[in-house]
C-alpha cells in the first residue's frame, strides 16, 4: 500500500433510529441508520411498510393512477363494443332481406 494515501480505519459505533447500538469499524467513527437487524420487518416477522421518503405514498399514487385508468380504459372499450353490436343489430335486417320482400 502507498503510504499517506488511505483513510485511517477507526472503530466506528452505528446507531440505528430504533436505539440499537454496535460497533464495528469503518473510515467514519459513528455511524447513523434509519433500520437495522433488530428492527428491520423481514427479520422480525411484521407486517408493516417501511416507508423512506414517502416512497410508499408516491408507489400507492401511482397505483391509484394506474386503475383509475385501468377502469377509464375498460369503460370505453365497452362502449365500444356496445356502439359496434348495435350497429351489427341495424345492418343486420337490411342484410337479411330475402329477394321476395325486395320485388315487393
Amino acid at each position: 500500500m502507498k503510504p499517506g494515501i488511505h483513510p485511517e480505519y477507526v472503530e466506528a459505533t452505528v446507531i440505528c433510529a430504533c436505539g440499537n447500538t454496535w460497533k464495528t469499524r469503518s473510515t467514519r467513527p459513528v455511524l447513523k441508520t434509519d433500520i437495522c437487524s433488530k428492527c428491520h420487518p423481514f427479520y422480525t416477522g411484521e407486517q408493516r411498510i417501511v416507508d423512506t421518503a414517502g416512497q410508499v405514498e408516491r408507489f400507492m399514487q401511482r397505483v391509484e393512477t394506474s386503475q383509475r385508468l385501468q377502469q377509464v380504459s375498460d369503460e370505453r372499450r365497452r362502449a365500444k363494443e356496445e356502439r359496434r353490436r348495435a350497429r351489427q343489430i341495424i345492418e343486420l335486417p337490411d342484410e337479411q332481406r330475402s329477394p321476395a320482400e325486395e320485388a315487393d
